[in-house]
């Protein structure tokens, strides 16, 4: 008997009614895996999702004589040129094109309103104009195909999320409410979402990290129904389209989330990236160099202004928008016993800032954090941009299981930050400030409210390059002000912009770790080199304690290393996921990568067994290319902190 979903309540202890015609169902937990039926079911529990049904056709032939006759079924095939994918269906042919965001066709009317009443295992009318050239291209690379005669075309659709990436796990501010809907490849994926979702809803963590799939990677502060549209209009068009190394898609960009320097540093040669909606300067284009990106998976236009930019910050200082961090601010009665739980490090003293991981029962990182106490009963928590309601939404669940009396106010979107680094970086900030900035009076990993040129700014000595330096958070409003007043001081001191690909070259470097790469919840805490910051005496029972003194006490079977990769004059350099051979085995891959400008060498992080120890050689694999890299245990550049 049909019973249609028609109403969802979540109760005050976390569980849920669903109600049918038939009557309620009361359930500890719900999930949402209802196709293109999710935005209705949905938005009975209150959220818009970012999905949109999508006109998606194939072709299926009569038998082809050249088909029969094979002994064994063919692979599938997919021709990324003619942008379609070819397999057998019994003696004919199967052919899915994708055809190009222009001739495209989406449903965009079932998310403005809703799905067609009645509509269920209906199709559409079929439009073979629409796919015409990417057939013809299935011909040409398979001539058989012409010998069949077309048996049936079916035009239905599927799914997609912007960037045809599902979301799937648990949602922001609905306990117990999971989703797995947003398939661009549709029941292929079934069996593993199926048991990772299980996984997750059973034992309150995945199995393995799919970071890439979080269902809250789109904040409701900046996604909007016509960014869907038009990013998955992009993407559904350029579905076969042969990627490279740090290309950027421009569809649905710039959205709401810029900041207040975003056309200042167009007008000064930012070329962004984006990250979280966010618009960030990957690095910048001075006179004299080639604008935009040249696709190639060498290094390209981008290569040398990195270096540039790099040069500056170790000689001079430089000025970097670190305005996409996500910023939690965590306040309460119990504010300090919950990030105790949370986070496997010591509590940091009102006025000092430290690195701290939340990790999962199974004693895996869930998070990496950096949190300043700004009083006794308030701490602000910094964290990657992409991972901004992934973390909140764990504090959340956190603090609902143990019962905290604590408030949480995401500030991402209204605290801007800019960052400053170098050895000149005292110097300047000490022009723009009354406050005494000297290393006794402001100390690594303390933070300090101060006025800089007449803006207030919670100023915390900091930096990822792993450079002298400070990041200066503040309203978003005064953004143009603190910029301007920097760069005017800085001009006796050689000031210049620098962006992300710089600040990721120099970070490896130093050997610091970016969570989502180097460590993530396929990781424990021990084996990615964090064991400092995992305070197993302290008397709190955080989160994850027994676990990790149980990986502690069993030993690692693999560690984190660091790798001198020995590349062409040209690259590739390394960028993360390849693979590690030893001995014509396979060991290890890569986590980030980069070149070190510093040590003019590529650099890499990567996972090995623990029997490979330091000043061995292994090799990366590169396009194809087994290149050799020495193992080291220790980054080759010393942190400021450190020195």
């Amino acid at each position: 008997m049909p019973a249609p979903v028609t109403g969802l309540r979540s109760r005050a202890n976390g569980t849920w009614d669903v109600e049918t015609p038939h009557g309620t169902i009361h359930t500890n937990k719900v999930l949402n895996a209802c196709g293109f039926w999710a935005h209705e079911v949905g938005r009975l529990a209150g959220i818009e999702l970012p999905l949109v049904p999508i006109h998606h056709q194939y072709m299926v032939t009569t038998t082809i004589p050249e088909v029969k006759a094979l002994s064994r079924e063919i692979p599938v095939l997919r021709d990324l040129d003619g942008s379609y994918y070819l397999r057998q269906e019994k003696d004919g042919l199967l052919v899915g094109p994708y055809e190009s965001p222009d001739k495209m066709r989406m449903c965009d009317e079932w998310v403005t309103k809703n799905v067609p009443e009645g509509f269920g295992m209906e199709l559409f009318e079929p439009d073979l104009n629409r796919i015409e050239k990417e057939l013809n291209s299935a011909m040409e690379m398979v001539p058989c195909l012409q010998h069949g005669e077309i048996k049936n075309v079916t035009s239905g659709p599927i799914t997609y999320a912007p960037e045809n990436v599902p979301l799937i796990g648990p949602f922001l501010n609905l306990p117990n409410y999971f989703v797995a809907v947003g398939f661009g490849y549709g029941i292929i994926h079934a069996g593993g979402v199926g048991r990772y979702i299980a996984d997750w809803m059973i034992d309150g963590e995945p199995s393995y990290d799919l970071i890439e799939c979080d269902p809250n990677r789109h904040s409701p502060s900046w996604i909007t129904k016509q960014y869907v549209f038009d990013k998955a209009r992009e993407s559904y068009g350029l579905n076969n389209l042969l990627g490279h190394p740090k290309e950027e898609r421009w569809a649905g960009r710039p959205t709401s989330r810029v900041s207040g320097v975003y056309q200042t540093l167009l007008d000064r040669g930012a070329e962004m990236g984006f990250h979280a909606g966010w618009e960030q300067p990957n690095w910048f284009s001075l006179n004299g160099d080639e604008r935009g990106y040249t696709p190639s998976f060498r290094r390209t236009n981008w290569f040398k202004p990195v270096g540039r930019e790099v040069e500056a910050v170790l000689t001079q200082a430089g000025i970097i928008d670190l305005t996409p961090f996500g910023k939690i601010e965590i306040h309460g009665n119990d504010a300090a016993k919950f990030v105790d739980h949370i986070c496997a490090n010591f509590l940091p003293k009102v006025g000092c800032t430290n690195i701290s991981h939340m990790l999962t029962p199974k004693g895996r990182v869930y998070s990496e954090l950096t949190v300043s106490r700004t009083a006794g009963k308030c701490f602000l928590c910094l964290t990657g941009s992409g991972s901004e309601l992934h973390d909140l939404r764990w504090m959340e669940e956190k603090k609902i299981a143990g019962q905290f009396d604590v408030e949480f106010r995401n500030l991402t979107d209204e605290v801007a930050c800019l960052g400053i680094a170098g050895p000149r970086s005292r110097e300047l900030l000490g022009k723009v400030t009354s406050e005494d900035v000297s290393h006794e009076a402001f100390p690594f990993m303390t933070h300090k409210q101060i006025n800089v040129s007449d803006v207030a700014v919670t100023a915390i000595r900091i930096s990822y390059t792993g450079e002298l330096g400070w990041e200066l958070y503040h309203a978003k409003s005064d953004t143009l002000r603190l910029y301007t007043a920097l760069l005017q001081a800085g001009e006796q001191y050689g000031v210049i912009d620098f962006g992300t690909y710089a600040m990721g070259s120099m970070r490896i470097e130093k050997g610091f770790r970016a969570w989502g790469a180097d460590m993530n919840m396929d990781t424990n805490p021990f084996e990615a080199g964090l064991g400092s910051f995992i305070k197993l005496g302290k008397k709190a029972n955080f989160i994850g304690k027994e676990a990790v003194k149980k990986i502690k006490e069993e030993g690692l079977k693999r560690h984190l290393m660091f790798l001198m990769v020995d590349t062409a004059e040209n690259g590739p350099d390394p960028e993360g996921n390849e693979t590690i051979w030893y001995n014509n085995e396979v060991i290890g891959n890569t986590t980030s990568g980069s070149y070190g400008y510093q040590v003019k060498n590529s650099i890499a992080f990567g996972y090995l067994p623990v029997h490979i120890s330091e000043g061995t050689t292994v090799q990366v694999e590169l396009l194809g290319e087994r290149r050799n890299a020495v193992v080291q245990k220790m980054a080759p550049v010393v942190h400021e902190g450190a020195r």
